[in-house]
């Protein structure tokens, strides 16, 4: 799972990413709304790929892509997949830069924090009537790459995070079983507690988007959400998100988690040492840290997976990421580039890709391989029904940012949730969703 570690542990693009990008709408494709229509032009035929295709690929996941592409070559003799590995801190406005430029490549490989800002250019075709089927993949995934109810990309990979916490202290403080609600998992916090956990739950305290995405993860097991149904709107501060704030405070506020940490990468020292015992909604990678950490085989005599505890009426939630496959609306060979794409969604190439790199499929069918099978996959598998995407609107960076900010303050500064994400829906408002108020 090296992209998640390269991801996750890179700095966010933040404001700076997105300012670019609308910057950027005064020249060029960058001006428009995605605009294609449901398909973006004739079906693609079966016959085999030819020509060049020019691929951008997003992270460390080009380092492995030549075995896929030389794998795909045996049928398509005829083709010359070109790859260029882009930094993920690049890439997105290297993207945008080059939709502008009309200099784009013909594929692209994009991570689903930057698709939100790629897909507002306007730059890239909606996928091809009949190359896949949605219901052959998870909902969360699949909808990260849809506007206005046009499909830009088909998911490649994804995860899902969940609850996963150290059995040796979970048993001295006599737990027997993981927390399935959020009453129960405060009971369990408790315990440990007062068997010396100092911070029993670790939640991403790092105050920006990435706390925001926690807390959106507890509104929808609340029964909440983040934008209205057509994603005009953001809807912060309704009810439901409000209680689901209140309780991510209150495992700050009752001494459960600390409000200082752990940062990110100090989470595997602060759970191999006892200072936390349990990571709320935590991503599935941390299984190979913490044996890199402590020794193979420390994850799986120390450590449990389970599901992310309910919501008050049994809601359920988990974040959700991954990356598609997008193919721009300037490319040179759009036909090739589309053939590579369903090559690479079908099961086969799904499960040969987690062999080579460890990336979970995208594709429901996949994971009857069992390849796929096992203590970590088998809880990654079920979180994935009930996926939570970040907002894939293109001002989800600035205002989850904002959520963040204001997330602090209840937690530091004595503001009530009502109060907080009441100043953030009023900033919100005033961004919008596109950035173009």
């Amino acid at each position: 799972m090296t992209h998640l570690t390269t991801r996750r542990r890179a700095t966010t693009l933040g404001v700076a990413l997105v300012a670019t990008a609308l910057l950027l709408t005064g020249c060029g494709r960058a001006n428009s709304e995605p605009t294609s229509s449901g398909s973006s032009g004739p079906a693609i035929n079966a016959k085999p790929a030819t020509g060049t295709v020019q691929l951008w690929s997003e992270g460390a996941d080009g380092d492995k892509l030549p075995t896929m592409i030389a794998e795909f070559k045996k049928t398509n003799p005829g083709v010359n997949i070109q790859l260029t590995k882009v930094p993920q801190d690049q890439f997105a406005s290297k993207m945008t830069a080059a939709i502008t430029a009309g200099t784009v490549p013909d594929l692209i490989f994009g991570y689903t924090e930057d698709q939100s800002s790629l897909l507002a250019t306007g730059g890239f075709d909606t996928v091809p009537s009949g190359l896949v089927s949605e219901a052959d993949f998870f909902p969360a995934i699949w909808g990260n790459s849809v506007v206005g109810g046009k499909q830009y990309g088909v998911p490649w990979y994804t995860y899902a995070n969940m609850l996963m916490y150290r059995t040796d202290l979970a048993r001295k403080a006599g737990i027997t079983a993981p927390p399935t609600t959020w009453a129960e998992q405060k009971t369990f916090a408790h315990k440990l507690k007062a068997e010396g956990v100092a911070n029993p739950l670790v939640l991403a305290v790092s105050y920006d988007k990435y706390s925001a995405g926690q807390w959106q993860v507890m509104a929808a097991q609340n029964g909440g959400s983040l934008l209205n149904a057509d994603k005009t709107k953001w809807t912060l501060n309704t009810p439901q998100n409000v209680q689901a704030l209140d309780y991510w405070a209150s495992l700050v506020k009752d001494g459960l988690s600390s409000a200082d940490g752990p940062a990110f990468l100090d989470t595997v020292p602060w759970m191999s040492s006892g200072k936390s015992a349990a990571i709320v909604d935590g991503g599935p990678w941390f299984a190979s840290w913490f044996d890199d950490a402590n020794g193979k085989g420390w994850s799986a005599s120390h450590i449990t997976y389970a599901q992310n505890p309910t919501g008050p009426n049994g809601g359920k939630g988990a974040t959700t990421g991954g990356g598609s496959w997008m193919v721009p609306s300037d490319s040179k060979n759009k036909d090739a580039a589309w053939k590579f794409v369903r090559w690479m969604s079908e099961a086969p190439q799904q499960v040969q890709w987690y062999k080579i790199f460890g990336n979970m499929p995208a594709l429901k069918a996949a994971w009857d391989d069992p390849a796929l099978k096992g203590t970590v996959l088998d809880q990654v598998h079920a979180a994935l029904d009930n996926g939570v995407a970040q907002p894939n609107v293109p001002t989800w960076d600035q205002v989850g940012q904002i959520i963040g900010q204001q997330m602090e303050k209840v937690v530091r500064g004595g503001v009530s949730a009502q109060a907080a994400l009441d100043a953030a829906q009023q900033q919100a408002e005033a961004i919008g969703v596109t950035g173009k108020q």
